[in-house]
């Protein structure tokens, strides 16, 4: 499953850390693969299964 930067800096913001959402936003690909990229989300302190979880409530699933 790939899901846009921009919900995962959203997810990111919605931890309250600006700093960090910033950060991802310049560092992160374009389209993340939780299980893939999931050295790159941890950086940012998103656990992969946590924002799968969100992401789908986010997307109706």
């Amino acid at each position: 499953m790939q899901i846009p930067k921009d919900k995962v800096v959203e997810f990111i913001r919605s931890k309250g850390d600006e700093d960090l959402a910033r950060q991802a936003e310049q560092q992160l690909p374009d389209q993340i693969d939780p299980k893939q990229d999931a050295g790159q989300l941890k950086k940012f302190g998103v656990q992969p299964q946590e924002l799968l979880s969100k992401i789908g409530h986010m997307f109706g699933s």
